[in-house]
């Protein structure tokens, strides 16, 4: 059984400017994935005619599958219909079928006349299966040459996973037997990068082909995927495992977490087998890591909320700073941020608490508190243990940072607790 190969092309100015961020390829990817499909390039093109055409030689050439989204829209910009149809060699006509469909949308759904322009979104190459879009009115269109399988899709996400969920996957689970590909992910902090690789150098030289190692760094953190390609499921599932076994025990003295999960709802996990809460005091972060930790589904069974105290007034009315704090030692400091947790943990009757004071940049530094300079304090109700952080980057990078820094500390002293 060979490897099963696709390529993703997605089509739009827009999404080479910045415009629009591509999530319909990292969607798409991770569906073929979950049907042992590898997705081998991913290509984004404009609304250029010798672009699309010379994506479509490249990725024809080495793919079973090509799937294209983008462009199929009933504006002047939206080439990829009438350019499918010249590449394969078709000409358009009406389908009737989605003629009533378009129809029926505008007449009955949306309530507004079907003008000339919306019936061109019923034209098709005749040379093409229709698949029908229940979520829009522009259709998915299936081609095939070289024996690779081709689909056109529309660039509007919900409008793309439904064709996908409906038309595309059943599809190749007919036209393909491609394996299983099976991943297993931990997540480090506390080393780099480049520290890790060497500290894991044995390990990764001594996996089978079969098994690949990926590092995938980000603020502060190193995630370690392990994926698998192979026909006997079982088997391959306990090959796996064991790897994966060997390198959490490489691993064991930086692991924050075995599963493919962020660092805030490791945490919360923890907080919920305790049955303990947690409060947030913000200053420089201004309500971000509340962000993190309340993002996620069945938070407020352990998140009971936050103050952002960006002004040094409102610190010390809402967060019992003290006035001389301020005017010593100033908001940026160990005593200012300790204060702070012990204050929220006791204002909102919790068990833990985060707190956060700092310089984010670009401007704000004075002589003797530099751009990036953080200040980071968790409380339990018997220890407050604070730390500074000097951080180098931008103001988004230096507000991820603190926030990954603050989750890691209040996940330590939760642990240490048990």
């Amino acid at each position: 059984m060979k490897k099963i190969h696709a390529s993703i092309i997605t089509i739009g100015d827009e999404l080479l400017i910045g415009q629009v961020i591509d999530t319909n390829s990292s969607w798409i990817a991770q569906s073929l994935n979950k049907v042992g499909i590898q997705v081998k390039n991913r290509i984004a093109v404009g609304d250029n005619r010798e672009d699309i055409w010379q994506a479509l030689d490249e990725t024809i050439e080495k793919s079973d599958l090509v799937l294209i989204t983008g462009g199929l829209g009933p504006t002047a910009d939206d080439i990829t219909k009438p350019l499918l149809c010249d590449y394969f060699g078709g000409k358009m006509v009406m389908d009737q079928d989605t003629l009533a469909h378009v129809t029926y949308i505008f007449e009955h759904i949306l309530k507004r006349p079907m003008i000339e322009r919306n019936t061109l979104q019923a034209q098709v190459p005749d040379i093409c299966t229709v698949l029908k879009n229940e979520k829009g009115t522009a259709p998915g269109m299936l081609f095939t040459k070289k024996n690779t399988h081709i689909i056109a899709m529309p660039g509007v996400p919900h409008e793309m996973k439904w064709i996908m969920q409906n038309h595309v996957l059943p599809l190749t689970s007919k036209w393909f037997s491609s394996g299983f590909i099976e991943h297993r992910t931990l997540l480090t902090a506390g080393i780099g990068e480049s520290f890790l690789a060497e500290k894991i150098k044995d390990f990764e030289e001594s996996l089978p082909l079969h098994i690949k190692l990926a590092y995938l760094p980000n603020y502060g953190m190193v995630r370690l995927r392990l994926s698998a390609w192979g026909t006997d499921l079982e088997a391959l599932n306990n090959d796996l495992n064991n790897h994966f076994n060997e390198l959490k025990n490489n691993v064991l003295e930086y692991l924050i977490t075995d599963k493919d999960e962020p660092l805030e709802v490791v945490v919360g996990n923890l907080l919920k087998l305790k049955k303990q809460t947690i409060a947030t005091a913000e200053s420089c972060t201004g309500g971000y890591i509340a962000h993190l930790l309340s993002k996620h589904a069945g938070s407020s069974v352990f998140y009971t909320g936050s103050i952002i105290a960006y002004a040094n007034i409102i610190k010390e009315q809402l967060l019992d700073v003290s006035h001389e704090t301020l005017t010593t030692v100033g908001a940026v400091s160990k005593e200012a941020v300790s204060q702070m947790a012990v204050a929220v943990m006791k204002k909102m009757n919790t068990d833990y608490a985060i707190a956060v004071s700092g310089i984010m940049g670009p401007g704000g530094a004075t002589e003797e508190k530099a751009v990036g300079l953080v200040w980071i304090a968790v409380a339990s109700n018997n220890n407050v243990i604070a730390k500074d952080f000097q951080f180098q980057f931008d103001r988004e990078r230096n507000i991820n940072l603190t926030a990954v820094n603050a989750l890691n500390m209040i996940r330590t002293m939760i642990v240490d607790n048990s």
